[in-house]
């Protein structure tokens, strides 16, 4: 039998699995960065704690199906060749970016493209649930926090004023007369939202078998400790309220809330158990022994196909490990800005600054025009090191002990030069109270947008061209006219925007004589 005969004879579902077992190990390895990157969340945050029992849990919801799988004819699926192709270019992608959970999420994808490959459409479909489970596997939901936290504020503040407690609100901060509260992370109700889904689709799962009553409690499972949260936020604040800020304002304010929560899921689920389905007797099902099975395995059977599969899995890493070699950059000096037509140069007017991590260099000035200050900060990102588009650049710290930031939202300008997409907030202390306008500068592109930031990064990495970005913060007292705060901020942005373009473009091009890293 010649070489090729033996790639294409199909292959028996031993050898299926047997396959299956070393691409999914392949995977592990092959992307263990990834994977010890989940690990390491699972292990250092409370929230996530419940990753290590995500595999557990898939392997006995496949074993709870065995029954149903034994007659489901096992081939191969030549298609899954262009998931695996997908799923590695957007890992690739995130890879460069450093944006975790896709990177995260990939993977997963990756991990269903080989059991489609190795087993078929069918039995893709048929373990759709437990695979799909393995998205638990992924902490992801930081994305929730800030929502989250307005929503639970505007939930407490509007019961607080139904109950008759007089209160001043402003963005996740709130004052009645016995005190002063304001909403933080560890009050937005990720935790709640992320283990009351953990736990409600293993029992949408146990206990149903329609898709309909599945579904039904597991969005059931997503709004109840929304609600939870909310009502257990209002309890905290009037028993503290009631008891002159004496209880529910220390340690036993997290231990309400753990009790609450418990307490919230016991009734959540003895509402579930009430329209509880017996478990499905498995029909009679055809085998692989049947006559168009054995023609179905053999036109899509062979060593080749998994093959194929191991290659292109492997390519992904390899093709990062390349792109992330380190490259020569030009070093960066940012000079200062020159004042444009109507503008000149002032003193600072505030302690208040962002926080850039990492940067390669900021710049940092004033401008005044009619006796009115406009700040402007730039955070610039060349080559390795920091970076830009990350959780831990902000403008206000959480618990920053003077500043804090009550509100913040997308907003568009049009200018001279074009549509200018940023983020606007407002920062304040009890003495000054500032409106900031903050966006991206990536690749010769101004963008507000995190996820459309990263994919203009990755871009630029693809073409070798390597990271060069910048954050872009303008800011001026806010006073008691937003709109003439706005208008300052509007006419610096369109007077600066040709020499800020210039001034950060000008690295990007390679000085004559002066090797830029690329072949």
């Amino acid at each position: 039998m010649s070489r090729v005969d033996g790639l294409s004879r199909p292959l028996s579902p031993r050898a299926r699995l047997i396959w299956l077992a070393l691409l999914l190990l392949v995977l592990l390895a092959a992307f263990w960065p990834t994977v010890a990157g989940m690990v390491e969340i699972w292990t250092r945050s409370e929230t996530f704690t419940h990753g290590f029992l995500v595999l557990p849990a898939v392997l006995f919801m496949i074993w709870r199906e065995r029954a149903g799988l034994r007659g489901v004819v096992l081939r191969g699926e030549p298609l899954a060749l262009l998931a695996i192709a997908a799923g590695g270019l957007v890992w690739l992608l995130a890879r460069l970016t450093e944006v975790a959970v896709i990177e995260q999420l990939a993977l997963v994808g990756l991990s269903w493209a080989l059991v489609g490959l190795m087993l078929g459409r069918a039995m893709l479909w048929r373990l759709a649930f437990p695979l799909a489970f393995l998205l638990f596997a992924v902490p992801m939901g930081e994305g929730l926090i800030y929502p989250l936290m307005e929503f639970t504020a505007a939930f407490t503040v509007n019961l607080l004023r139904l109950t008759g407690i007089p209160v001043f609100w402003d963005g996740t901060f709130f004052s009645i007369p016995s005190g002063d509260w304001s909403v933080v992370e560890g009050c937005s109700g990720v935790r709640y939202l992320i283990a009351s889904l953990f736990l409600g689709v293993i029992y949408a799962y146990l206990s149903y078998r329609s898709p309909w009553r599945r579904l039904a409690f597991i969005v059931l499972a997503a709004v109840v400790p929304l609600l939870a949260n909310g009502l257990r936020a209002y309890l905290i604040v009037i028993i503290a309220h009631l008891s002159d800020m004496r209880l529910a304002v220390g340690v036993d304010h997290l231990i309400y809330g753990w009790v609450f929560f418990g307490l919230v899921m016991f009734v959540l689920f003895l509402i579930g158990g009430l329209w509880r389905e017996p478990p499905r007797a498995e029909p009679e099902m055809p085998t692989v022994s049947s006559a168009a099975g054995r023609r179905s395995a053999r036109r899509r059977g062979g060593h080749a196909l998994p093959a194929l599969g191991l290659a292109l899995l492997l390519a992904w890493p390899a093709l990062a490990a390349d792109l992330e070699r380190p490259r020569e950059t030009q070093p960066l000096a940012l000079a200062p800005l020159a004042a444009p037509a109507g503008w000149t140069t002032g003193a600072a007017f505030t302690e208040w600054r962002p926080t850039y991590l990492g940067a390669s260099t900021t710049l940092e000035q004033v401008f005044v025009r009619d006796a009115e200050p406009v700040g402007f900060y730039l955070a610039a990102y060349v080559g390795e090191g920091g970076e830009l588009v990350n959780s831990q650049n902000v403008l206000v710290a959480q618990k920053h002990p003077r500043w804090k930031m009550p509100q913040q939202a997308p907003r568009r300008e049009d200018l001279a030069g074009g549509s200018l997409g940023l983020i606007e907030s407002r920062v304040r202390t009890p003495e000054q109270t500032l409106l900031v306008w903050h966006w991206y500068w990536i690749d010769g592109a101004h963008l507000a947008n995190d996820y459309l930031a990263k994919l203009h990064e990755a871009l630029a990495l693809l073409q070798g061209r390597g990271r060069h970005e910048a954050g872009v913060v303008i800011y001026t007292p806010l006073g008691l006219d937003p709109q003439a705060a706005r208008a300052r901020l509007r006419a610096l942005a369109e007077s600066l925007r040709p020499a800020l373009d210039a001034l950060l473009d000008a690295p990007s091009r390679p000085a004559a004589g002066v090797h830029d890293g690329r072949e």
